[in-house]
């Protein structure tokens, strides 16, 4: 009856969380994501300030379908389209004569309520207006093509992207997560029910976490919410293994399934508030970021691991009760059936603890081997480089760049003194990569310039030219600043470069520190983070080689390196916390050596299951249309891969048998205390398989 009451209360309140309306996202700080300590985030609050300033531009480039030049017929044409446009000011042509440029002007939202006039939010007005241009950019004489490029046509295509992606995640994320269930358990009804707790979980987990977002004043978005998905799936259907897993074991001693229930979610509560525990610690760092996109994503996946534990120990586990021993269909444990799961892992088991030594020297030289990539990595995507799908607004910034220079596309924006203006422009004329200053609005305070660039925003010479402007523009006046879309990308690769130093090193602290508390010992933690260390940098290096020589991938986005550490540091100690847990259960009974063997015996499947399963549900960030969540996807598939079938397989048995009872030091198991001999320098003995 307990069961049921539970069931009831689940779905109760997971349909109070669905039927509660969405809440409207919150309005980012700056048009980064970054405080508004950011150098360019208080350009673009000084410009608001301005007479005639707009909050952004639309660029329509002209061309034809065979890059020749326009004929007198086209100008005329694009001429025309731009007068119809509203543009204020004269249609540009490229010296070669191949591409035309109208520059639009879009209307600012409400600057009280970050809202146009009509109740939308500022990106969906933009949204609506460019897709207005776009959608009046026909009858164009045959062979004539009109692109909409420029910074508003970049945010409505970054929208537009993920129209339809949630659906096919969670779809394909879902298909995913049935195949492996069956394969693992070949039961319809371990496929089903532990799938719709864990989507139901899923589902609540953005319900709830759009509002918390919404009233922290933190924005959401298609990042956050692609990545709050996976990892929810992941992260509660491999809870639901851990406890399937107990859940059968148990039932083949205990006649009453309510009983054995009960000593399996006792027996693996604590390893999963630890894992759990540890991802909701390392994911509260992220609060610590500079980076909005960031902090929901920490915000989000808090709120997603929180669920999943209540559903692993508490939803599911009432939801397996109530069908009893019928819910393995067709194969039902029975009280006294032999254990016929793990004889691979203990013949993998009594392989390494042969020659531990050897198994420690060839792995460490193949983590080292894929970990060699790292070297050649590159970070900094430009904003065109974003998208594994090519939008309109990249496919136009391509044809404006081939005819014009480069930052032509998005120019930076230079503000200071009025009374400074003249030496504001001298300085910035006299900085090598400047190929235009045009000036802007001004008042009796301030003044405006927008220098073109001719390196491409976002590039490594688009950036160290901000930093050049930057510094001559300090020695004219520390009150000018320079901002727009090309300093952006460097505020926020510095401000990358911040968060990893500051954060990777704490993350690397609490799961330290979880694993003393866990295991009770100091030698044990610091070899087992050492190995997911180890683990992170050979996935880090063995992934960029695929992004590179395989998926051409031109660098890493800044933020992918702390997103992918941490996803990796805090989700691959999980599965070291499992075995590592299990084998020191068993080492007070048997010792270090005989104990690790047991150990891998009984999670060496579940662990597995539940690693291939993880990688596969990252995987699948695949689908999404960024380059940045494919990334993500890959490095934690990768590492998750190397972690389950190496690093927990191999590695840290080895070092368990190397070390024998010293490898819980401080601390001694019971067999040593009882004067069982520490085995260490003596063969393992025969272990009868289960």
């Amino acid at each position: 009856m307990a069961a049921f009451l539970v069931v009831v209360a689940g779905i109760v309140f997971t349909a109070v969380a669905l039927l509660v309306p969405t809440a409207d996202q919150a309005a980012p700080r700056s048009g980064t994501g970054l405080g508004t300590s950011a150098e360019s985030a208080e350009v673009e609050r000084l410009r608001a300030q301005l007479p005639d300033t707009d909050s952004s531009s639309a660029l329509v480039v002209f061309s034809r379908s065979d890059q020749a030049a326009l004929g007198p017929a086209d100008r005329t044409a694009a001429q025309a389209k731009a007068g119809e446009l509203g543009s204020r000011v004269p249609l540009q042509v490229s010296p070669d004569g191949r591409v035309a440029l109208a520059i639009l002007t879009l209307p600012a939202p409400d600057e009280a309520t970050g809202e146009a006039a009509d109740g939308a939010t500022d990106d969906e007005a933009t949204a609506q207006k460019v897709d207005e241009i776009r959608a009046k950019l026909t009858g164009l004489p045959d062979g004539m093509t009109a692109d909409v490029t420029g910074p508003a046509a970049f945010t409505t295509d970054l929208t537009r992207v993920f129209d339809g992606a949630d659906a096919r995640l969670i779809l394909v994320t879902a298909a995913v997560v049935a195949v492996l269930l069956l394969l693992t358990y070949r039961s319809p009804g371990l496929v089903v029910i532990p799938l719709l707790v864990v989507g139901l979980t899923e589902q609540v987990t953005r319900g709830v976490s759009e509002q918390v977002l919404a009233r922290l004043g933190i924005p959401g978005g298609g990042a956050v919410a692609g990545i709050v998905s996976v990892l929810v799936f992941g992260a509660a259907t491999d809870y639901a293994l851990l406890l399937i897993a107990r859940y059968r074991e148990q039932l083949r001693t205990s006649e009453r399934p309510l009983d054995a229930m009960r000593v399996a979610a006792r027996r693996v509560a604590e390893p999963i508030l630890a894992s759990g525990g540890t991802v909701i610690g390392a994911l509260a760092l992220l609060l610590l970021a500079s980076t909005e996109t960031l902090q929901g994503i920490g915000v989000a996946c808090i709120i997603g691991i929180a669920f999943a534990m209540v559903s692993g120990l508490v939803i599911l586990p009432s939801a397996l009760v109530l069908f009893g021993r019928r819910i393995f269909w067709p194969f039902v444990p029975r009280v006294g059936d032999p254990v016929t799961e793990g004889k691979l892992w203990g013949r993998l088991g009594r392989g390494v603890a042969r020659r531990p030594v050897t198994v420690l020297l060839l792995s460490t030289l193949l983590l080292a081997g894929f970990a060699v990539g790292t070297f050649d990595v590159r970070t900094g995507l430009a904003q065109n480089e974003q998208f594994r799908v090519e939008p309109e607004a990249v496919r136009g910034a391509k044809v404006l760049a081939r005819a014009f220079p480069a930052g032509a596309t998005e120019p930076v924006v230079v503000i200071g003194p009025a009374e400074k203006a003249d030496d504001i422009a001298r300085a910035v004329t006299t900085v090598p990569g400047v190929v235009d200053v045009r000036p802007g609005s001004r008042d009796g305070r301030l003044a405006q310039y927008d220098v073109v660039l001719e390196a491409r925003p976002g590039s490594e010479e688009s950036s160290a030219t901000v930093r050049e402007l930057r510094d001559r523009l300090d020695q004219v006046d520390e009150r000018v600043l320079v901002g727009g879309g090309p300093a952006e990308s460097v505020d926020v690769q510095q401000a990358d470069r911040r968060d990893r130093l500051l954060i990777m090193p704490l993350i690397l602290l609490l799961v330290g520190l979880v694993l003393v508390a866990v295991l009770r010992s100091i030698l044990a933690p610091l070899l087992l983070l050492a190995t997911v260390v180890a683990s992170f940098f050979a996935s880090f290096g063995a992934s960029w080689l695929v992004f590179d020589r395989v998926l051409g991938f031109p660098a890493l986005d800044g933020s992918v390196v702390l997103l992918s550490f941490l996803f990796l540091v805090a989700l691959g100690v999980d599965y070291n916390i499992f075995l590592s847990t299990r084998a020191r259960e068993e080492a007070f009974e048997s010792g270090t050596r005989e104990g690790m063997q047991i150990a891998l015996r009984a999670t060496g499947g579940v662990i597995t299951s539940a690693g291939l399963l993880l990688a596969a549900v990252f995987a699948v960030l695949g689908v999404l249309p960024l380059i940045t969540l494919t990334q993500v996807g890959v490095i934690v598939c990768v590492g998750v891969l190397l972690d389950t079938l190496l690093v927990r397989t191999v590695v840290v048995p080895a070092l368990a048998f190397l070390l024998g009872d010293r490898f819980w030091w401080p601390s001694a198991s019971r067999g040593q205390s009882a004067g069982i001999p520490d085995q260490t320098a003596h063969p393992a003995p025969a272990v009868a398989e289960k």
